[in-house]
């Protein structure tokens, strides 16, 4: 096995492709875990204190996710990218693993994003739409920006990733999914989307509705996960798994609550669009000439770089940059000009042989740039306008002339330190049958990570074989389960069982909160409403707190409680309620979760009535909440 994986590893190491989809995936992602770390911060003191605002047990936590959000934008923007996208990786794993949020706020995709955040530590995602990419250029100032190649990279930094973060969760999911009634049956994805704790507040009865059309989704999305570890690199087969996964992704986000999860997973579909779209995108998208044509001075280290910047965020390549010294003279309005005057400004002509001189010039690339055209706006109107030609005046008129020498081209030329570069350039670059072979070790370590995983839950935990009876079985058990504890604390390789039988047998009762306000009316906490929908923006994590670990098929009492003194106390203080002299009443009502489908099940589950079953009282910072001895039995 690790002979064929080396060969096929050998055969695709130097098959160049272009790097857009890996710069795009990295923005998305840290975009998403953007997202994430503003959510985090929104319901920093119910996720982390004890008691919400009453005992904060960990006061520089925003501090930390102010940190965390730093690193988000640096790799949003790619900058630093290989020290951004280490902490990055570093902070996903102590947060989902040594807070709060590792037992009671699951956010159902944590492990995926720290895989994935671990395979970006290896890819080139610095080389498209970053920061450093221009920096790059910027260190060796006098090369014209014409002079640097696109960058392409090896199509393992696209496949390998794939193959693991997607196929092996999809493989994995698809085996737990066997044992669940309700997926065999076709209706995986009708079952959640009928539960009021699991929708958005988009209403999807007509698609829900529709029994043929359900069924037809569920077993597709059970074929797609068995097979697109196997086929999703097939020329022929990749745009069908594009289309079906993104389809798949697109439905999670908007029809459930858990958005997060359907956004992680769609960011990882730009590595799936096949290169060719990706040429086709370049070419429908780059101006097929020039709108505006700059001449600045090649001897200028200043209007070098300025050159740079401005080729750098010209993504639709509307403008030209030509050396005044070398082009003046084709140009009959150019040429009029002498060269001291010539060189003492940023020059430019547009399609209709207008000519613009100093911050006009600046003006009209904003203009041209289409994206920038608001900026070039704002820099026109009357009060902004003088103070910008002042201030680019003063800068243009203190900027040095040199005399670059061969020296200049390569003397300060930034070093690329990633591990993409070190690893699969240099290192497979020397010796590569060397390489290959050792990464083909590697990656037959992770499968049989992940094999372990699947094993182990997927199968022997689902037949319910008792390993403990055998003392052989049981040592390799825990073996098992130690091995596991480190696959998923670093490489987030954990059982993906989501929304199985386990979870909605017997899920026919679900609990929301009320309180009488200053008037003496009963009004609905802004949690769960009166459909018994979580509303916004109590989603993701929060919504697996109080719909997977509060509220299950068999009710802990304990726990119940624990949750409800934490939404109290943490809607109370946003809403602005004196808790002390606030009743809260606990509602319960019934709802069925169904293996066969039935008709507008969502509305019946959504029109059911809620009945008192208990209060909740605050005193001084204790609280008292009064339920059924067994509200199971309710």
């Amino acid at each position: 096995m690790i002979q064929s994986l080396s060969a096929y590893l050998v055969n695709n190491l130097n098959k160049k492709v272009p790097v857009t989809g890996i710069g795009l995936f990295r923005i998305f992602y840290g975009l998403v875990t953007l997202q994430e770390i503003v959510f985090l911060f929104y319901f920093n003191h119910l996720i982390f204190d004890p008691i919400p605002y009453i005992d904060v047990e960990f006061p520089s936590i925003p501090f930390f996710l102010g940190l965390w959000g730093l690193v988000a934008v640096m790799v949003v923007v790619g900058y630093r990218y290989q020290f951004a996208a280490f902490s990055n990786y570093l902070f996903w794993i102590i947060f989902v693993n040594f807070t709060p949020m590792q037992r009671d706020f699951d956010g159902g995709f944590d492990m995926f994003m720290t895989g994935a955040g671990f395979f970006l530590l290896f890819m080139p995602a610095d080389r498209a739409f970053s920061i450093d990419k221009l920096r790059y250029r910027l260190s060796t100032p006098f090369i014209h920006y014409n002079s640097y190649s696109q960058p392409a990279v090896s199509v393992l930094a696209y496949t390998v990733p794939v193959a693991i973060c997607l196929g092996f969760l999809y493989f994995d999911s698809a085996i737990h999914k066997l044992f669940a009634e309700h997926w065999r049956n076709g209706l995986g994805p009708w079952l959640p989307s009928t539960q009021p704790y699991y929708v958005s507040a988009i209403d999807m009865s007509p698609w829900l509705n529709i029994e043929w059309l359900q069924k037809t989704v569920g077993y597709t999305i059970l074929v797609f996960q068995f097979t697109f570890l196997f086929f999703f690199n097939h020329r022929k087969l990749r745009l069908i798994y594009l289309f079906i996964g993104m389809g798949l992704h697109l439905g999670i986000t908007l029809s459930l609550n858990i958005y997060p999860f359907g956004l992680g997973m769609l960011s990882f579909y730009t590595l799936l669009i096949p290169f060719k779209c990706w040429r086709a995108a370049g070419r429908a998208l780059t101006a097929r000439k020039p709108a505006l044509t700059v001449f600045y001075d090649r001897l200028c280290p200043l209007c070098n770089r300025t050159v740079l910047i401005l080729n750098h965020f010209d993504v639709f390549h509307c403008i030209d940059f030509k050396s005044a010294q070398d082009h003046a003279a084709e140009y009959p309005a150019l040429a009029a000009l002498g060269q001291d005057e010539l060189l003492t400004d940023l020059y430019a002509l547009d399609d209709k042989n207008r000519m613009y001189s100093g911050l006009d010039t600046y003006i009209q690339v904003f203009f041209k740039m289409r994206y920038l055209f608001l900026l070039g706006a704002i820099m026109k109107l009357p009060g902004i306008y003088p103070l910008a030609g002042k201030r680019y005046r003063l800068i243009a008129d203190s900027r040095q002339r040199v005399v670059c020498t061969s020296d200049c081209l390569v003397s300060e030329k930034l070093e690329d330190n990633t591990l993409y570069h070190r690893l699969f350039e240099q290192a497979a670059g020397e010796k590569p049958k060397a390489f290959s072979r050792k990464l083909a070790k590697i990656l037959v370590g992770v499968l049989i990570l992940q094999l372990n995983s699947s094993i182990h839950y997927g199968i022997v935990y689902r037949l319910k074989v008792d390993t403990y009876q055998n003392p052989l079985a049981a040592a390799v058990t825990k073996g098992s389960n130690a091995l596991i504890s480190v696959s998923q604390l670093f490489l987030g390789i954990a059982p993906h069982a989501l929304y199985l039988h386990d979870h909605f047998a017997g899920y026919d009762r679900i609990v929301a909160i009320t309180y009488i306000d200053s008037a003496g009316k009963e009004q609905w906490l802004p949690f769960v409403n009166e459909q018994g929908r979580l509303l916004a923006p109590n989603w993701g994590r929060v919504h697996s707190m109080w719909a997977n670990i509060a509220v299950t098929p068999t009710i802990n009492d304990t726990r119940l409680k624990k949750f409800i003194m934490k939404v109290t106390a943490f809607w109370g203080h946003k809403i602005g309620l004196n808790l002390d002299n606030t009743l809260f009443y606990i509602k319960l009502k019934k709802i069925d979760a169904p293996t066969h489908w039935v008709y507008d099940q969502l509305h019946r589950n959504f029109s059911s009535e809620w009945t008192n079953v208990g209060s909740a009282k605050w005193n001084d910072g204790v609280i008292s909440v009064q339920l059924p001895g067994n509200i199971n039995s309710l």
